[in-house]
């Protein structure tokens, strides 16, 4: 790893995210928008209560997962990402960058959800705010590297989006936002159990009901998830699509 050519991927990507308004405003304000819209739904009330720390972790997730994999794939399929591996560039540099760029996306990403979960929404936190914005922040990290690993599998953007119920949509209907894991037949129980968005959603729960929370077990499930998936992400990214 060259931590040069990595923060000079890093600031490629952010100065080509910078041109790119909409992008931008998807990642920023699409996860808000839709967090304000199932308050909405739910009118405040107490069901609100209880799924909203989940949302706070699966909306960035699912955002940050779409984005980075189709941003990555066009990188390869435009022959940029050959051009550069041509060069001093190695795939580890190369994925790290991208990491380093989104990771800074997904911060205020998931700053601003919570923020304004917690402010305008009305969203009840027990435990320390700044313990609930660094979950939202290794989950929307997560996303980031589900899909730099899931970018190096797929041939188009229509094949990225196929990735969504084979790889995201499970996560989402067993993590706990739905009924409480606990209380799923055993076998998706014990799927659950292997899926990260899951410990996500339980640090998150953690942070909203206990006034002194212990997430270190499940935030570093979460961050193991995400270096190994980053780790992987290097060994099979290919330099084109063929």
């Amino acid at each position: 790893m060259n931590v040069r050519i990595t923060l000079a991927t890093a600031r490629r990507v952010l100065t080509q995210l910078g041109h790119d308004h909409r992008t931008v405003a998807m990642l920023l304000v699409v996860p808000c928008l839709l967090i304000t819209l199932m308050w909405w739904v739910y009118d405040g009330g107490p069901v609100w209560g209880q799924i909203g720390p989940a949302l706070l972790v699966v909306f960035p997730f699912i955002m940050m997962f779409l984005v980075t994999s189709i941003a990555t794939l066009r990188e390869r399929t435009s022959g940029t990402l050959e051009r550069l591996l041509s060069m001093p560039t190695r795939k580890l540099d190369f994925l790290l960058g991208y990491a380093l760029a989104f990771g800074v996306v997904a911060i205020l990403q998931a700053v601003l959800a919570s923020v304004l979960a917690i402010t305008l929404l009305d969203l009840e936190v027990a435990g320390p705010v700044a313990l609930l914005l660094t979950v939202a922040v290794l989950d929307a990290l997560l996303g980031v590297a589900l899909g730099l690993f899931v970018s190096a599998f797929a041939k188009t953007e229509f094949q990225v989006v196929q990735f969504m119920p084979a790889l995201v949509i499970p996560q989402i209907l067993l993590c706990g936002l739905l009924l409480p894991r606990a209380d799923l037949p055993t076998v998706l129980e014990v799927i659950s159990d292997v899926l990260p968005l899951s410990y996500a959603v339980d640090a998150m729960n953690e942070v909203q009901r206990v006034s002194e929370p212990s997430v270190l077990g499940d935030g570093t499930v979460v961050l193991a998830f995400t270096f190994s998936l980053l780790a992987l992400g290097a060994t099979t990214l290919r330099r084109r699509t063929g």
